[in-house]
């Protein structure tokens, strides 16, 4: 055991010297530690709504069904509609930038209605615009819904309810933590396979071999270190999310899965970083292997992802816990798939 220890603080030693895995490091340290003002810069990108300011988008309307679709844009005051008499007069003050953005709506004889939407060319603004576009949309759709319901034949189906929890909440806990938590695992899988793959292509291996150690107990070493690793940060990552007042509960039961997921990945990237041996190949197929693995396991009843989230919240269900165990057993036989492709090369 101490001989494997040996070889785990070799690697974490050697990290050191790694740039691009010190940089990764260092961005996982800078968004945990920095969660509160980037959880404000990141909704604010993808949900403007959310940082509730003064900002007005102006509406152009037109058609001859403007006079139903006005009202509704008007209904937010984060909205204003100017309705023009012709499309051609509206196209214009659009063109001129007298109006942020130009819905044109044309109701035909059959008493449907289509709406054309215009926005300006990329920028942070447009995201403002297309925010409010959409909502305003939204709140129409609805309402043409309710005014054609008598004329439906059979039942449609229902629109998602409108949320209305905070989009600062759900980006903490559904994004940043499971983040936070899966990267750490991500990126040990992907150093050993890359100081295993490295060390084969290099030859420098083969010195290690001349040790009294043997290779599965090299392996250990190695994929030790890495596991090890992976919970020490998520750890570091929930202390600083607790420093900046986002609260995490069963902190526990989440390191736990972090160390099961870095199993999980670690033991994979061994295994074929040993039966590769170049490091290119290795890199790219776990690259891939890595992605499928959450792909196919967000198909899971509940997703490490979701198990995450519902852990960090408070809120497991029936099928958190069984998760997490079976997450534990897969760690079981990756690592047992990296120790059996070692002692097949001794």
């Amino acid at each position: 055991m101490r001989e494997r220890l040996v070889v785990a603080r070799r690697e974490l030693g050697s990290l050191r010297s790694e740039k691009t895995i010190v940089l990764a490091l260092l961005i996982q340290l800078f968004i945990a530690a920095f969660s509160s003002f980037l959880v404000v810069g990141l909704v604010s990108l993808y949900s403007p709504n959310a940082s509730q300011g003064n900002y007005v988008v102006s509406v152009g309307v037109a058609g001859n069904a403007s006079d139903d679709l006005a009202p509704v844009v008007d209904a937010d005051d984060k909205r204003r509609a100017v309705v023009y008499g012709t499309e051609s007069a509206a196209t214009r003050a659009f063109t001129n930038a007298e109006v942020d953005a130009l819905l044109v709506a044309t109701k035909y004889p059959n008493g449907r209605v289509r709406v054309s939407a215009y926005a300006p060319e990329g920028s942070f603004r447009t995201t403002l615009v297309v925010v409010q576009l959409k909502d305003a949309l939204s709140a129409y759709e609805r309402q043409q819904r309710d005014h054609l319901s008598s004329r439906l034949t059979k039942k449609p189906l229902d629109l998602p309810p409108e949320s209305s929890g905070s989009p600062y909440y759900g980006f903490t806990y559904t994004i940043l933590v499971p983040l936070l938590m899966f990267l750490p695992a991500f990126i040990s899988g992907s150093v050993v396979a890359d100081t295993l793959s490295e060390e084969l292509e290099r030859g420098t291996f083969e010195l290690l071999r001349v040790t009294p150690l043997s290779i599965p107990e090299i392996v250990d070493g190695k994929a030790f270190a890495m596991v090890a690793l992976a919970p020490a940060q998520a750890a570091l990552w929930l202390a600083f999310l607790a420093y900046n007042g986002v609260r995490v509960d069963h902190p526990v039961s989440m390191l736990v899965l972090v160390t099961g997921m870095a199993a999980v990945l670690v033991g994979g990237g061994a295994a074929l970083a040993l039966r590769l041996g170049e490091r290119r190949d290795t890199q790219l197929v776990y690259s891939f292997g890595a992605i499928a693995v959450f792909g196919l396991a967000s198909l899971l009843p509940e997703s490490p992802q979701n198990v995450v989230a519902k852990l960090a919240v408070g809120s497991p269900t029936s099928l958190t816990y069984p998760t997490v165990a079976a997450v534990a057993v897969a760690a079981i036989g990756a690592y047992a798939l990296a120790r059996r492709t070692a002692a097949g090369m001794t």
